[in-house]
């Protein structure tokens, strides 16, 4: 062992005098402690923060916000907190956090970041990006979800270590907590977030769990009796950002009880955001003066919720008024309240949100509702609904829970509840769920466990866990909550087949080999596992082949590699599964003749916007003849392959293959593969060169969507400086252009901006009339797809585009270009980083004027600026969105194009080529 860790350890050792618990919530963080000796109650570490400028004071609860300061909003003095500002903040916006930061954020539009725990579970943004606030204006300063966690719980390790200087928080005991249904790269990223506050050794939580555990810690004396007559427990969290379903069986014998848990929910954004949002929503419409402002909504949220929790208590006030506030020299004079009385609120969030269904009710709609925010909230608010469908899809282990002795009239329901989070603090939302569950169960309602205080349990939960890890107190078995299957392929058209890699309950720490598995992998080249996961009931064993529903698997992010270095042969291997302390699931090869040969292999988590097929059964079966071809035009053995062969490459391989808009990505990418050997003598003939551009943007489009297309994109990417050898050549220059607008999603912003550098000499319109830049219409074409430049990048393009347009002769295509530029659905690139709505309508004004059935592109460019994503920080008002739909149908335009503009709508195949440019290969799905 490195002698340096062990040094670490011991002065760490010495250290660890506590246990802590960290409630990093989406509303609040907690913390709680108890001392390692001795069996003190647990306590909750008082947090200390500004409440008012220049005031600071202790409370329990840490708001989970960051207000980003105007310059001179406060005075160094009205920010002074007892500890000096973490090494964290450094860089950061000049922020404050905690009780003022959310009494600012409800008064002042647009610089509160808040929900950051919801965006770090939110795989469709780049979650390390600097979008928070969403919807702040450009002048306010914006931080990552990743950097906004990171930074609550470096303002929670400042706070302890003034607190316990010779007891530094990073060498104690600490345990975070997550909702059980976080996935993998939320798991992860959460873990990333302690890393960057300092925090390099903690344990994660299920929050469920941790409810539990705190239970039965203050019942630790009397448990047998506490747990008597309950066979089968229920935790339902509500939070602020998440709905969380855990299902706990108790079983006793004559040495105690036994808790183990059996069944966890799907990842629901659900909770008191939604709630928040409905009331505001309904203020929205009683305020007047038209839609909001995504800042403007985002200070009316603050205030209906601070509305719903002073209304949903017991001895409510009969009604609450919630305040918008002008912004500016308007701040006061600009002010518009509204009034939100007792009963309707109550009536609001009870009956829409836990609305009395019947067992057989689902969920209703699939595809996320409310997107204001940029959060996928899940259609169906209805919690009840949600709920039925879990308990049913836990019927078989919630049956073996309860034994033969219930009723089987009802369905097997859990006899006892615990109710967690926030959100109940409501009486009335309790009291409603216990009435539900009673009628599913014939009117017997399951036992109420005490929680009193749901806010705090589950930071004290987190404490009284690391004490059962130590032997003090009772652990609840389980293990993993998932099981973990690596997908296969069957014979029939849509028979998918897994193998099990890691069954549900598998313990932590516990190597699974996969048996009777092996693999034949190529050294130097990338190798992918394409896995799901599961929370159902069916019992599985390692090896097992078992088929794959995709209504009971949720697909995950493949694990990829490349083993070793490149020509190193072939090595054959097997697969070693284990679920790590953290409860990620951890996978390697293993050489099959050598056991101390291994590679990890790594979760894919960039969020592209793509969906690949599933993994193909098997090559292709003339994929050897078609790697032949390509060897007689770009091979080091075939040195005179003449210009007419070369020329003749796709036609051949189509010949072999079919028509190239029918091959996968799987045989694309291994075409590239075969491609790329070839790539030095790509330059014998401009032809050569051609054809191997053309060849290879065909196969690597759209750049991402494939196991390791970023290692195959760095590959790529080395031959940019090296620009072609036949650059005298329209149609070579047309398809060096052309080859990194294919690939452009695969290309991150350096890249991109790199990429840009070059092209924007030939941009702009040019003072004097002269020969135009060959391949200038590829190159303006690349211009406008790349979606990670900077926004102010984007619209320097789209205004010396429409500058080029007021001239005669300029191809019809840029119009295309300009829609593709200012596109409020992004094809791969982060929602956040889109045009402004700002210059989009001045843009927009320009395309109005325009005679659009003379010019074709015209129509389908504003359609793409004018689209409606559901987004408010994105989507133009509405007014504008009209005009443009009436253009649209005047000009007879695809009623898909005005559904765009007037719905939330997916594009169709067509309209997805028009905007990309081509088609995509089968199988492979863009996602906004």
């Amino acid at each position: 062992m490195n002698p340096n860790r062990l040094w670490e350890d011991s002065v760490i050792a010495r250290q660890s005098r506590y246990r802590v618990g960290i409630d990093l919530g989406t509303t609040h963080t907690l913390v709680a402690f108890a001392p390692v000796a001795g069996e003190e109650e647990v306590e909750i570490f008082p947090l200390e923060q500004l409440v008012a400028p220049g005031e600071v004071a202790f409370r329990a609860l840490l708001a989970s916000m960051r207000y980003h300061l105007a310059p001179e909003e406060l005075a160094p003095g009205d920010m002074a907190l007892p500890w000096s500002t973490p090494e964290f903040e450094t860089g950061l916006p000049r922020a404050v956090q905690g009780a003022l930061a959310r009494e600012l954020g409800s008064r002042v539009p647009g610089r509160l970041v808040s929900s950051a725990k919801s965006w770090l579970s939110h795989g469709a943004v780049d979650r390390t990006a600097p979008i928070l606030p969403w919807g702040a204006p450009g002048e306010v300063d914006k931080i990552s979800p990743l950097a906004a966690s990171g930074g609550y719980l470096a303002y929670v390790r400042a706070a302890w270590n003034q607190a316990y200087p010779d007891a530094p928080l990073e060498a104690q005991d600490v345990v975070l907590t997550l909702p059980a249904s976080f996935d993998e790269s939320a798991r992860a990223l959460t873990v990333e977030a302690a890393r960057l506050a300092g925090l390099t050794r903690v344990r994660l939580l299920e929050e469920p769990q941790a409810a539990c555990y705190d239970w039965l810690s203050h019942h630790q004396r009397d448990l047998t009796a506490a747990l008597g007559g309950i066979r089968l427990l229920l935790v339902v969290d509500v939070g602020g950002g998440t709905t969380d379903l855990t299902l706990i069986k108790v079983t006793a014998d004559g040495q105690g009880s036994r808790l183990t848990r059996i069944g966890v929910g799907d990842h629901l954004m659900l909770g008191g955001d939604n709630m928040d949002l409905a009331l505001a929503h309904l203020a929205e419409q009683r305020l007047g003066g038209g839609r909001l402002g995504a800042g403007e909504l985002s200070q009316l949220l603050q205030q209906c919720r601070n509305a719903k929790e002073r209304l949903l208590v017991p001895e409510a006030p009969p009604s609450a008024t919630v305040t918008l506030l002008g912004s500016g020299s308007r701040l006061i004079g600009g002010a518009r309240s509204v009034t939100l009385e007792r009963e309707e609120v109550q009536a609001m969030v009870v009956d829409g949100f836990l609305p009395r269904v019947g067992f057989e009710s689902r969920p209703q709609g699939r595809r996320g509702g409310i997107v204001e925010f940029g959060l996928p909230f899940v259609a169906d608010p209805a919690i009840s609904r949600h709920l039925a469908a879990f308990l049913a899809r836990h019927a078989g282990s919630a049956a073996a829970a309860l034994g033969e002795d219930y009723d089987p009239d009802v369905p097997p329901l859990p006899d006892a509840l615990l109710l967690n989070g926030g959100v109940f603090n409501a009486p009335l939302l309790a009291q409603r769920l216990v009435e539900i569950l009673a009628h599913w169960r014939g009117g017997a309602a399951p036992r109420l466990l005490d929680n009193p205080d749901p806010d705090l349990a589950v930071a004290r939960g987190a404490v009284a866990y690391a004490r059962a890890r130590a032997g003090q107190g009772m652990r609840i078995a389980g293990g993993s909550a998932r099981s973990y299957v690596l997908l296969l392929k069957g014979d029939g058209p849509e028979a998918r087949q897994g193998v099990c890699l890691l069954p549900k309950g598998s313990e932590e720490g516990v190597e699974v080999l996969l048996p009777q598995r092996s693999f034949a992998l190529r050294l130097g080249q990338p190798v992918a596992f394409h896995l799901a996961s599961s929370t159902g009931d069916e019992p599985l064993q390692p090896g097992q082949l078992l088929p794959i529903d995709y209504e009971q698997f949720m697909a995950l992010p493949p694990m990829a590699t490349v083993l070793g270095r490149e020509g190193g042969g072939e090595v054959r291997v097997q697969l070693i599964a284990q679920l790590t302390e953290v409860g990620t699931l951890a996978l390697a090869c293993v050489a099959e003749n050598d056991s101390t040969r291994r590679w990890a292999l790594e979760f894919q988590l960039r969020g592209s916007a793509g969906e690949a097929a599933a993994p193909a059964d098997r090559p292709h079966p003339r994929i050897f003849d078609a790697a032949e071809r390509i060897e007689r035009a770009f091979g080091a053995r075939i040195k005179g392959a003449g210009p007419r062969e070369v020329k003749q490459l796709r036609a051949d391989l189509e010949k072999i293959l079919g028509r190239r808009d029918g091959w996968d990505t799987p045989l694309l990418r291994e075409l590239y593969g075969q491609l790329w050997e070839g790539v030095k003598r790509r330059r014998r003939s401009a032809d050569h060169e051609r054809v191997w551009l053309s060849l290879v943007g065909f196969c690597l489009r759209p750049g991402f969507g494939a196991p390791l297309d970023d290692w195959r994109l760095e590959q790529l990417w080395s031959l940019y400086d090296q620009g072609v050898q036949y650059g005298n050549d329209g149609q070579v220059l047309s398809e060096w252009w052309t080859l990194w607008r294919r690939v452009a999603g695969g290309l991150p912003a350096a890249a991109q901006e790199r990429i840009l550098a070059d092209l924007v000499p030939s941009l702009p319109p040019q003072p004097k009339k002269g020969k135009a830049p060959k391949a200038l219409d590829d190159m303006i074409r690349l211009a406008a797809v790349l979606e990670r430049l900077p926004i102010e990048r984007k619209v320097a393009v789209g205004d010396w585009l429409l500058e080029r347009l007021a001239h005669k002769g300029e191809s019809p295509h840029t119009w295309w270009a300009v829609g593709r530029l200012g596109v409020r659905v992004p094809l791969y690139g982060s929602a956040h980083n889109v045009v402004p709505r700002e210059a989009v309508a001045r843009w927009l004004e320009v395309l109005l004027q325009e005679d659009w059935p003379r010019v074709q592109q015209v129509p389908f460019a504003a359609a793409l600026l004018a689209r409606l994503s559901g987004d408010r920080q994105r989507d133009l008002d509405s007014v504008l969105r009209q005009r443009v739909a009436e253009r649209l149908k005047d000009a007879r335009a695809p009623a898909g194009w005005v559904r765009m503009v007037e719905e939330v709508v997916e594009l169709d195949e067509a309209d997805e080529k028009r905007i990309y440019g081509e088609s995509l290969p089968p199988g492979l799905r863009l996602v906004g």
